[in-house]
């Protein structure tokens, strides 16, 4: 279900050292691919009479490039350097499933990696796999899963995630003229469905939204955060979404954790991202691995 109506207009915030901000002008549905529009849900989708339609899934027979591309950036002073198709082993699609990995070269090789301010990367023996849904499929609201396994989680380092992003960022890569909003605001959004930090321990995933303060690369990570557990050597489902103005974090279709009255903080459409990070200079004593069954989008229907 595709929707054919125009961009909210929202505002659109420069990384300007006055970080200002000027109002986006609107624009249709064909610059931004595959927008959908949001749903007026009810507060218990279980007891009404409407469903989920599927209106996205990719179940990794092959890595599809209409759906995904690799996205090659350096944020969050990470360690790893991100590189292109499955190189070293970093992204793989095999035996239906879609594996991201980081991998150790075991000597530093020079990272082209840049930042969204055009600082480039040190170089580090660290490669890994990162892969974004960006100007591919891009939806507004509804309910996003992804279906996954981090085998030997908890290793000292590691930071694998299953988040969205609000299809305005301003991050690479930079492919439209509409894409240029400073993270974290309206247009430019986070949430993370499955983010494992290795500091919690094996098992140890969060869910979050990132709450705006206002202001360019002004975020809040801990003010709307749920920290749970789940058995990650097995594969489980991992998703939000939007019921009425509420936003709902699911683990395997249990609610973990709701938001009241916020699923209106991101009216823009948002991009799926998978990635493998590595978040410090700890050693690895193996390479780390994502495995990725499915990812699948849906609209509500009454």
């Amino acid at each position: 279900m595709l929707n054919t109506m125009k961009k909210t207009p929202l505002l659109f915030c420069f990384l300007l050292a006055t970080s200002a901000c000027t109002p986006a002008p609107e624009t249709n549905s064909t610059e931004k691919s595959e927008q959908t529009a949001p749903s007026t849900t009810p507060s218990n989708a279980a007891e009404s009479e409407g469903r989920w339609e599927l209106n996205f899934f990719d179940d990794f027979d092959e890595f599809m490039e209409d759906n995904w591309q690799d996205q090659i950036l350096w944020v969050n002073n990470e360690d790893q350097c991100y590189v292109p198709y499955g190189k070293h082993g970093t992204r793989e699609v095999s035996n239906g499933t879609l594996k991201l990995r980081v991998i150790d070269l075991g000597k530093k090789v020079p990272c082209d990696n840049v930042d969204k301010f055009g600082k480039q990367k040190p170089d580090t023996q660290y490669v890994a796999g990162r892969i974004a849904s960006k100007n591919r499929k891009e939806f507004v609201q509804g309910k996003w899963t992804a279906r996954l396994r981090v085998p030997d989680s908890g290793q000292n380092g590691m930071f694998p995630a299953w988040w969205l992003l609000g299809a305005y960022n301003n991050e690479p890569p930079v492919e439209e003229e509409d894409e240029n909003v400073c993270w974290p605001m309206t247009g430019s959004g986070e949430l993370d469905i499955f983010e494992h930090h290795s500091d919690g321990g094996p098992g140890h995933f969060a869910a979050r939204v990132i709450k705006s303060l206002g202001y360019c690369d002004g975020g809040d990570w801990q003010a709307e955060m749920a920290v749970e557990y789940a058995d990650l050597e097995e594969f489980n489902d991992f998703s939000v979404e939007w019921l009425n103005n509420d936003i709902i974090f699911r683990l395997n279709e249990k609610e973990i954790y709701r938001l009241n009255d916020q699923g209106g903080d991101y009216p823009e459409p948002l991009f799926a991202i998978l990635n493998f990070a590595k978040i410090n200079d700890a050693p690895m004593t193996q390479n780390w691995e994502m495995e990725v069954d499915w990812v699948k989008h849906e609209v509500w229907v009454d």
